[in-house]
């Protein structure tokens, strides 16, 4: 394929991941092939069952879904990395699993922190809401409203105030003992902003770090942001990625409500889909344009030609709708320069949860179809 100068092709030079079952490239390969499902019931020490399941679908403080897909054994080494100990126990898991996964990615692509250039090296982190402990060690600061409660209910039960104030004492310190005291490190450990913040403070990136927040699509538009930076000429090496710890009651019980998590097994891309089991993970690309990688002797493990982006407008918040999407891989497709036709495997995101097909879509346009003994065209 020829080059185009003003489109150039994305190489990915490096790659760096830890998800459920698998904490690098090897593993999770190894778990594909083997069909390996990580799926399995919530564990006490995340989210307490007893406390947050109900088998009604109705309960609308509790969630119907008890699988999730965990991951095991991760340990940020703070020592190593020269981090201080009061900044590592201030800040949400999400930040420690990003920078390390980018440093994996980096490595790969044959730099260190000391070689890497930095002046137009960029970060680019999807992610939503930062992670489960961001929202857990902001209680604490919720306590006023607890010790109201529990005043107006003791008063209710027409507790004697000596009693009752006793009880306030010995409620407070139960109920801050797990939480994080506050720093001058809490308000940079809990925003989502920070997470790219941290990784171009740790290499010294100089070429730009924020987060892209697209819901489900938060990796993947990252990747897209990236390529569109490097297309441009405003970065020359972009470590770009996604990182989710998130399985705590806020997103369960809301995914519940929603209707969006399934009882059985996920089915994606089938007429049986009732929805998705929720997991957790990280990944990083290494990115570069394509005749940079090969001028440098840079390993490609595969090229980014075409990317598309689009919305869904009065469609909906939290249903896509199949022809904004359609439109969006015809706009991928467009700028990559050549046809679906052309395409021997796709890989897709799928939730699995319920949606239509409009009936009047042409054939060649439909979720998923096969074209041939070796050829499968599919939109995600």
């Amino acid at each position: 394929m020829t080059e185009d100068s003003t489109n150039p092709a994305i190489a990915i030079v490096g790659m760096s991941m830890w998800s459920p079952g698998a904490h690098d490239l090897q593993g999770f390969w190894e778990n594909v092939l083997a069909r390996r499902m990580q799926f399995r019931k919530f564990p006490e020490s995340r989210m307490s069952l007893d406390d947050y399941w109900s088998a009604s679908p109705d309960d609308v403080d509790k969630t119907y879904a008890d699988r999730g897909a965990f991951m095991d054994g991760f340990e940020f080494d703070w020592v190593g990395r020269r981090i201080p100990e009061r900044t590592f126990k201030s800040t949400d898991l999400t930040h420690w699993l990003a920078l390390e996964t980018a440093l994996g990615a980096l490595t790969d692509a044959g730099y260190s922190r000391g070689s890497v250039p930095t002046g137009r090296s960029a970060a680019i982190v999807g992610n939503s809401l930062t992670g489960e402990e961001s929202r857990m060690w902001s209680m604490r600061l919720r306590w006023p409203y607890v010790k109201r409660a529990l005043a107006v209910a003791a008063e209710a039960r027409q507790l004697d105030s000596s009693v009752a104030d006793a009880l306030a004492e010995t409620m407070e310190e139960v109920y801050k003992g797990p939480l994080v005291e506050p720093s001058e490190d809490t308000l940079a450990g809990m925003l989502s902003n920070t997470i790219a913040g941290r990784i171009c403070n740790y290499l010294d990136f100089n070429g730009g770090g924020y987060v892209v927040d697209g819901a489900c699509a938060s990796g993947m538009l990252a990747v897209a942001t990236a390529a569109e930076k490097l297309a441009s000429g405003a970065a020359d090496f972009v470590l770009a990625g996604g990182v989710d710890v998130s399985l705590d009651p806020l997103e369960l019980v809301g995914f519940a409500r929603l209707g969006a998590l399934t009882r059985g097994d996920m089915n994606v891309y089938d007429a049986s889909r009732s929805g998705f089991i929720p997991g957790e993970g990280c990944g990083f690309v290494a990115l570069k344009r394509l005749e940079d990688a090969r001028a440098d002797g840079d390993y490609v493990y595969a090229t980014i030609r075409g990317w598309g982006i689009s919305t869904d407008g009065k469609g909906g918040i939290t249903k896509p709708r199949a022809e904004t999407q359609a439109e969006m891989i015809r706009r991928a497709y467009s700028r990559a320069g050549f046809a679906a036709s052309e395409v021997a495997f796709v890989e897709g995101h799928g939730t699995g949860t319920p949606s239509e097909t409009p009936s009047n879509w042409p054939a060649s346009s439909r979720p998923l179809r096969r074209t041939g003994p070796s050829r499968l065209v599919a939109s995600a």
